[in-house]
């Protein structure tokens, strides 16, 4: 569907505020898309997010600020974000040793085993929902999406 279907829209100024839309439009809509699979795991995508990040640089531990600085979604407050994952079982807190202030988190096996459950179904179904567009377009949409925002 276009998007001025989808929202109901005649015509916009010019080509890149259309786009501009669109891809506002498309990122709500996957977003919501992945939220809908990781409901029944009671996580968001944000945890989500946050539990990928430390499985992927374990067994070294990540501070608030390394989670925020590599958060897809860098407007969440990884803090509280972390504070629910903890009280979930999923990630677990200590002191830092060199900076008492900041605190260290890592993933529990409990969180490990979610991830790898919650992965496989989102992997899955988002491959399916891209599937749409050939390879060499899902390539051609990466390096377009980065060169816009070099």
């Amino acid at each position: 569907m276009q998007i001025e279907d989808e929202i109901k829209q005649k015509q916009f100024i010019n080509e890149y505020i259309k786009l501009d839309v669109n891809i506002m439009f498309t990122a709500s809509y996957l977003g919501n898309f992945k939220s809908d699979i990781l409901k029944p795991y009671n996580i968001s995508w944000q945890q989500f997010n946050i539990l990928r990040i430390l499985k992927g640089q374990e067994p070294k531990p990540a501070s608030i600020k390394s989670l925020t600085d590599r958060m897809v979604d860098r407007t969440s407050n990884a803090s509280r974000l972390v504070d629910k994952l903890y009280r979930k079982e999923l990630v677990d807190r200590c002191i830092n040793d060199k900076d008492r202030r900041r605190a260290d988190v890592v993933i529990t096996k409990k969180g490990k085993l979610l991830l790898q459950e919650c992965s496989k179904e989102l992997e899955q179904k988002l491959t399916e929902k891209i599937s749409a567009l050939s390879l060499d377009e899902v390539r051609m949409a990466n390096s377009l999406l980065n060169k816009m925002r070099n």
